[in-house]
């Protein structure tokens, strides 16, 4: 037998302290299902208390080792993969409700509990988390690493406007708690944490806003052909009185053609300028490769959908062949049946009293008009995404006045429509490009996308791609507050230990 390495005797040391600090069944080699974004990681550490979490980080600094936390494990793919990988932090041994002050309408979760496992804590005292966020599984800390929000954001906003305080490990192995009042730092440290990644410390615990589970709750939903028709739609739902909770909508996507078929480039309307003479910058569904999608009712081309010239996306907007503001009724022609390929969906959430909810669910029913109608249950694709874990999933931030010419836009740059889904009252929405697309034209479609999308205050990401195309494109576009990012990321972490190149911008 040959003589252990140097390397080997501080990886075997480096095991036994971890087993030491967590316990031997905690505490093991990495395998390959332990891997984030691709990166192989060496170590898999589960502690099982906040002083454990301490002990671990302070292992990892005392021999320069990165670390990765990890809940559910079910948003790892998404963003790039960390620059070094060597203990993945598992948070699943730090879950429960460990508190519920009486008498105040928060909760503090660990970092590793389910948020559908602490939502049923919560309701067995008649409260909730108004936090639904598609990812099965998906924990508490995941969620607050990555702000990932549902439907539900519309009224309640993202995790990040439902932290009251947070309990986390700095990169030097310090445990520090920030809560309302006197505080041991800084009272935006928990706004930081949100969206970070991971990358400025270990979530140990969250204190979140809970609120009394709704009496009753309604889902008018409706038809939808075109972007433009949503827009009308979703205008006209703001400003009646009807105190939304969530709006959503749900266009599903046509056949986009496939590398190395006849098109016509990457857009199927030509060059797309930021602003175009309409308006928007985009050239609308008649044109391209006439694919069937939700842009096109049975009949043919749905160019009642259609901006005309003088329709700009966050004015009042003309239809082809209408006069003046654009309402709802415009969208109560024939259409097409509902469930008829091509058709979307429009799906409103109302909560409140069953009296009040059953009234306003009439009201909007007849003001969306149409096929619309009332359910008690949720559409069966109501918070969940619309791309496929093989998929290229991009997230579309647009004022909600834009949200139409934002997707004309991605229609366009594609040559067909695909899946967007999203929160149409909020301007934030997903799509879905199909795996197989070459790095080339993601690539292209992502600069077309972008370039009408800066014109409107708005952004393109890339959430999730495979690594031939992840390792390719841009993922984040232009990252206007970068160098405050980079400031950030050296004031919590300036030796790059938790997350590297992880933290959004890839820093």
């Amino acid at each position: 037998m040959g003589e252990i390495s140097t390397e080997q005797r501080g990886g075997a040391d480096i095991a036994r302290r971890l087993a030491d600090i967590c316990g031997a069944r905690f505490a093991r080699p990495a395998g390959a299902a332990d891997g984030v974004a691709g990166a192989v990681a060496r170590w898999v550490a589960v502690p099982g208390s906040p002083e454990a979490v301490t002990e671990v980080v302070r292992l990892a600094a005392a021999h320069d080792l990165s670390v990765v936390p990890r809940g559910a494990g079910t948003k790892l793919d998404w963003g790039v993969p960390p620059s070094q990988l060597d203990i993945v932090l598992d948070t699943g041994r730090l879950a429960g409700v460990w508190r519920q002050p009486e008498g105040e309408l928060v909760a503090e979760i660990g970092a590793g509990t389910p948020v559908r496992a602490a939502g049923a804590i919560l309701e067995r005292t008649g409260r909730r988390l108004p936090i639904d966020v598609p990812s099965a599984g998906a924990t508490v800390g995941g969620v607050v690493a990555a702000n990932e929000s549902g439907p539900l954001r519309h009224l309640h906003g993202t995790p990040c406007d439902q932290i009251v305080g947070v309990s986390y490990v700095d990169a030097s192995g310090v445990l520090t708690q920030t809560w309302p009042g006197p505080v041991t730092a800084d009272p935006d440290v928990a706004r930081l944490l949100c969206g970070s990644q991971g990358a400025l410390g270990v979530l140990v615990s969250a204190t979140l806003r809970v609120q009394p589970i709704p009496a009753s709750r309604a889902w008018v939903t409706r038809s939808v052909w075109t972007p433009l028709e949503v827009h009308d739609l979703v205008r006209a739902v703001l400003d009646a009185d009807l105190r939304p909770t969530a709006i959503e909508v749900d266009l599903p996507g046509g056949r986009v053609p496939a590398a190395g078929s006849r098109d016509r480039g990457v857009g199927s309307g030509g060059h797309l300028p930021p602003v175009g003479p309409d308006g928007t910058g985009v050239s609308g569904p008649t044109g391209g490769s006439g694919a069937r999608g939700w842009f096109e009712a049975p009949g043919g081309p749905a160019a009642s959908g259609r901006p005309a010239a003088s329709g700009h996306p966050a004015g009042r907007g003309r239809g082809a062949g209408g006069q003046g503001r654009a309402g709802p009724a415009r969208g109560t022609g024939a259409r097409g049946r509902p469930g008829e390929p091509g058709a979307g969906t429009l799906a409103v959430l109302l909560e409140g009293g069953p009296a009040e909810v059953a009234e306003r669910a009439a009201r909007l029913t007849a003001l969306l008009g149409g096929d619309a109608g009332t359910a008690g249950a949720a559409p069966g694709w109501w918070r969940r995404y619309p791309f496929q874990p093989d998929e290229v999933a991009l997230r579309i931030e647009v004022p909600i006045g834009d949200l139409h010419a934002a997707v004309y836009a991605l229609r366009d740059a594609v040559g067909a429509p695909v899946p967007v889904r999203g929160s149409a009252g909020l301007g934030v929405v997903h799509a879905a490009l199909p795996g197989g697309t070459s790095p080339e034209r993601v690539g292209a479609i992502l600069d077309g996308v972008r370039a009408v999308l800066r014109a409107r205050s708005g952004r393109c990401l890339v959430v999730a791609a495979p690594a031939r195309i992840r390792d390719a494109v841009d993922l984040w576009g232009e990252v206007p507050d970068l160098p405050l990012r980079r400031r950030i990321k050296e004031r919590f972490d300036p030796a790059h230990r938790l997350a590297p190149g992880r933290y959004p911008g890839g820093i």
